[in-house]
């Protein structure tokens, strides 16, 4: 943990070096007509990236460095249309080619689902996300006294801000034995998984179902998407094919509404959730991560750098991220989404490098 936390701090402080720290500005996101792919069948219109004036001869460049960096699968949404998408190697299973059928992890990224799931539950009246987490995990869902226990919301859940102690040796672990005090709720700011994790338990108290029966009648019917969560160790991880991903990121690029039916009514919730959440991380919403911003803590460090999560990436980007690469991207001044599936491209707790090196290689194709 320690070599890897090293590890990261060097990556941060080299590519803070190269980029100087400073913050990117964007022109403001034109409204655009969006398509939107139905939700019961696989048919989703394509545009031709020539068609966008897009440079064609830089995809070849793209895909090699994608594929070089263990992708497996790679899509590009423009105006909701599918200007590019590819696969490469064997599916999770070794069962055969890797394909738009193929199913994958989306590790960390999941954490935008859960995200999206607590707000339908807020609007439905079901939670609040200010309400302690004590009112649904019950009274010692931690080691801490009941009074430093009391001071944890869900809101602290959402934003890693719980003030959980983050020197556990297992910092995955959910049992009130690994949950011990650090700092008051809302003073610390630490990529924790064991806080995030458990609102899935606060998912099912407040609502009577769990992750999987919830998210399908929430979000999956109306969309189209068909994953599902699955246990890994003590980490409940959301499992689709990529189209799913894309699916999702697509929603979101429209607020929560798929064509003309809107999911996710609340727009203050959702503001709040693709937003800066607090100001220890402004590069953090509500499990989101947010580029363009003066400073960031990535994961895996307890110690914020003057930079943005991707410097070469637009500043208006928002971003889900997990391990080894999984990545969802939303870009409304672009009217774009990103999806990437793929194996670890190097080291990192969230492959960041990996990240940049492949926004500037999109740019090279849209010509940004």
């Amino acid at each position: 943990m320690k070599n890897l936390i090293y590890l990261i701090a060097i990556i941060v402080l080299l590519l803070s070096a190269c980029s100087g720290g400073e913050e990117n500005t964007e022109n403001p996101p034109v409204e655009k007509e969006l398509y939107f792919p139905p939700a019961t069948s696989d048919v989703w219109q394509t545009v031709d990236p020539a068609d966008l004036g897009w440079n064609t001869d830089s995809i070849n460049s793209l895909f090699t460095t994608l594929l070089g960096n263990g992708t497996r699968a790679f899509i590009i949404l423009q105006d909701g249309k599918i200007a590019l998408e590819h696969y490469w190697g064997n599916n999770i299973l070794n069962t055969g080619e890797f394909t738009s059928k193929s199913l994958w992890y989306w590790a960390s990224a999941g954490k935008t689902l859960t995200a999206f799931l607590i707000g339908m539950a807020q609007e439905e009246g079901l939670l609040n996300i200010s309400d302690k987490t004590s009112d649904y995990l019950g009274v010692g869902w931690t080691s801490m006294s009941k009074e430093k226990e009391d001071l944890i919301t869900i809101r602290h859940q959402l934003t890693m801000t719980t003030g959980l102690d983050y020197t556990v040796p297992n910092t995955y672990c959910t049992d009130p034995s690994c949950l011990q005090y650090n700092a008051d709720a809302g003073n610390q700011w630490f990529y924790h998984n064991a806080p995030y994790t458990l609102l899935k338990d606060v998912i099912l108290s407040a609502t009577g179902m769990d992750e999987n029966d919830y998210i399908h009648q929430k979000l999956e019917i109306t969309t189209g998407m068909s994953g599902t969560w699955a246990y890994d160790g003590t980490n409940n991880v959301y499992y689709s094919v990529p189209r799913d991903m894309a699916r999702f990121g697509l929603l979101i690029l429209n607020k929560g509404k798929w064509d003309q039916t809107e999911i996710m009514i609340d727009q203050d919730y959702f503001t709040d959730m693709t937003t800066t959440s607090q100001d220890i991380n402004p590069s953090y919403g509500y499990l989101w991560w947010l580029n363009g911003k003066e400073k960031i803590i990535y994961p895996g460090i307890p110690v914020p750098v003057k930079m943005q999560l991707s410097p070469d990436a637009p500043a208006d980007l928002i971003a889900g991220a997990g391990k080894n690469g999984q990545f969802v991207d939303v870009i409304p001044g672009l009217n774009m989404v990103v999806a990437r599936m793929g194996e670890a491209p190097d080291e990192a707790v969230v492959p960041i490098l990996f990240h940049n090196e492949m926004w500037k290689k999109i740019n090279a194709v849209i010509g940004r």
